[in-house]
């Protein structure tokens, strides 16, 4: 699964760079009540790698479950926090990539 992981990390926008040392923050379940809601590319773009990161999750990375099954739950109408929280989990995958 590392060339999965390599290859998920290498297609990410430049707002994704860095490192995290835990997949998800303190605030993961908390929804915003007047959310900002995502353009369609960006959409688009958290819906594809919330799919990836679920096929990770059970193959591979049990770490990233918790975050991914919350995150999975948005994919209908994502908003600013959730691609936040995404950003976070990838810079943790960015970070322990060879766990």
């Amino acid at each position: 699964m590392k060339d999965y992981i390599d290859n998920m990390l290498d297609k990410l926008p430049s707002d994704m760079e860095g490192t995290s040392v835990t997949p998800a923050a303190s605030y993961l379940f908390e929804v915003n009540d007047n959310p900002v809601k995502l353009n369609e590319e960006q959409s688009v773009f958290f819906h594809h790698y919330m799919a990836k990161a679920l096929f990770l999750c059970k193959r591979a990375r049990p770490d990233l479950q918790t975050a991914v099954a919350y995150l999975s739950t948005r994919v209908k109408s994502p908003d600013v926090d959730n691609y936040k929280k995404l950003a976070r989990m990838m810079r943790y995958l960015r970070g322990t990539r060879d766990i």
